[in-house]
This record gives C-alpha cells, structure tokens and sequence, in this order.
C-alpha cells in the first residue's frame, strides 16, 4: 500500500462551492493539523532544504539549463514582471509565464538590461524566455526577497525592507524599470494589446543544495505542472506534468512508495471531488492506498488511514472555508 498526498488551494478558492456528503464524511474521519500557510511553507514540507533556504533560482536554472553547479557561483531569478501604480501604491499584476513572455521579447529587452547588470559585476540570461537568471558571485548577499506568488495584487508596500544588501537590490531594480519603462519595445507591446515588461522580480536566490524528499515517506514521484515545484521535485524524485484526473497508479506494488499531485490551481470543487477525491477514496476502499492527506495553501492538513473508517461516531469535516451538504 501507498501513501498520497494532494496539495489543494485555500479552501477560500472555492467560494461557496460545497462538499459532497461523502467526501465530508469520509475527511470528518481524519486526523487534522494546523501547519505554517502560504505556498511555500506547503512546498517545503515536502522538500527539504539546507538551513530553511530557499533557492529557487539554482533549483530552476538546473532545470532549464543544467549549470547550475557551477563552482562559486550563486543564482537570483530577475523575472519579467509587470507593475502598476494605483492610489494606493504600486502592484504585481503579473509575471514570467504570464505575461506571455517570447524569444522576441528576449532579444529586444535583455541586451540594454545585460549591460546594466555587467556594470555591477552579474551576468543576466535567460535559458528560458520567461525565466530570467542573474549569475553572481557565491558569497554575495541578498536580502530576503518574497516570492512572486505570495506578492501578486498586493500593494508592494507590505514587503519593503530597508536594510542595506535590500537598498542595494532596490536601486538596481529600480534602474531596471527605468530603462523598461522607455524601451520602444513596450511600446511596441502596449499596441498590440499585451502588457508592459516593465519591471524584474529578483526573487529565489542562493546556491545549487542537495534537495532531498522530506517527510516520513519520500514522494516517489511527484506530479505538477508549477515550474516551482517541479524544480523542487527535480532533484530529489521523478516529476511529471499533472494528469487530468486520478490515474490509479499502481503504487501497491511497492510498499514504501509515495506519491504527490499537485492541485493547488484547481478552482472547480465538483472537478477536484469527482476526478480526485472520490477515485482516490475508492482505491483507499479497496486497500490499494494506506494514508491520503490533503494539504491546502492555508495550512491545513488531513491525514486520512484506512483505519479511520472505525471512527464511524465522527462528523463531517472539510476545510473551513467550504461547507459540507
């Protein structure tokens, strides 16, 4: 038998969308826990990383590029992005993949911006058109820099940090949009109808680490199609594009395996309940799965046992936001 672990979104996306009477049932059974929210602390209690890092830059640039290791060197991520001032400051409205960054994009916007870089010793590339990587000295420092997806919508404000490797970083982004904001090639874009690359999102930085699974039982194999977690997952186990519905893996057949999906973009209840959850619960039914967790963005986690169908005297129990029939 195998163990199964589904990561969901905060309850929060489904809306008023409702639990069938099963699956309530079924999770009301479970054991519960309250872990740390946000998409990274989720990412990270399933990948392991040296001293609480955070290196996304290295892990991804090994993905699309495999140099990752090169000696004394450090990655940052400076992806495209897309900002815009409003009343209240100024937002993330989009970044990377999208902003529906192409070669196109690459060859007009990154030689003036690899100049700029060259002039403070890092070498800016992109492997990757939406993927953009600045190649630094191993022992230069960073700041804390927040993930795109814990910053997109909100007013930029809530992340400002004033220590000095920080106002570094801030004056050379800074001067990045600058020389964004008047290249004709965003002018080019606004016409055709598509949004301003006027900005760099440094974010992720640090060294190439030995990423190993964590947890109790390592994923096997791990399913997503975030570019995140599959540089996360690439290291350490196999990673693959997500599948469409519950595909009934064999995992039976070993009894150690693991295996994890990633349905943290999923936003149809209906669809997360009839082509997951339920197939998922029916093959826990005929022993073929030993634990299903759910884990959701918000922190919350269910770990359901076969065992727990005893639990008989429990009532139904989902995550918060959403409410059982």
């Amino acid at each position: 038998m195998s163990v199964v672990t589904f990561l969901l979104p905060a309850p929060a996306r489904f809306g008023a969308q409702r639990w069938l009477p099963d699956v309530a049932r079924a999770f009301g059974r479970a054991d519960v826990a309250t872990q740390t929210p946000g998409r990274r602390a989720q990412l990270a209690r399933h990948v392991d990383l040296p001293d609480g890092s955070w290196p996304l830059a290295a892990l991804s640039r090994q993905v699309d590029a495999g140099d990752a290791g090169a000696p004394e060197t450090a990655w940052l991520r400076a992806d495209p992005a897309w900002l815009r001032p409003d009343i209240n400051g100024v937002r993330l409205m989009a970044h990377g993949d999208a902003l529906g960054v192409s070669t196109d994009d690459c060859a007009a916007l990154l030689p003036a911006l690899q100049e700029m870089f060259a002039d403070a010793g890092f070498q800016l590339d992109a492997p990757v058109p939406a993927r953009w990587y600045l190649r630094l000295p191993r022992d230069t420092r960073l700041p804390a820099f927040p993930d795109p997806s814990d910053a997109l919508g909100t007013d930029l404000s809530e992340f400002e940090d004033t220590s000095p490797d920080a106002r570094r970083w801030r004056a050379l982004g800074s001067e990045a949009q600058i020389l964004l904001h008047n290249h004709p090639w965003n002018a080019a874009r606004a016409a055709a109808g598509r949004p301003p690359i006027n900005a760099l999102w440094f974010w992720g930085g640090g060294t190439l680490p030995e990423a190993r699974a964590g947890g109790g039982a390592a994923p096997r194999q791990v399913y997503t199609d975030d570019a995140t977690l599959h540089a996360l997952a690439a290291g350490a186990a196999g990673a693959q594009a997500l599948p469409s519905r519950w595909p009934d893996l064999d995992l039976d057949l070993d009894p150690g395996a693991a295996a994890l999906f990633d349905l943290s973009a999923l936003r149809d209840l209906r669809q997360l309940q009839a082509d997951w959850l339920q197939p998922a619960l029916a093959a826990m039914k005929r022993g073929r799965i030993a634990v299903l967790t759910l884990d959701d963005e918000d922190g919350g986690v269910f770990a359901l046992r076969r065992w727990h169908r005893l639990r008989m005297w429990r009532a139904p129990r989902t995550p918060a936001a959403a409410k059982p029939s």
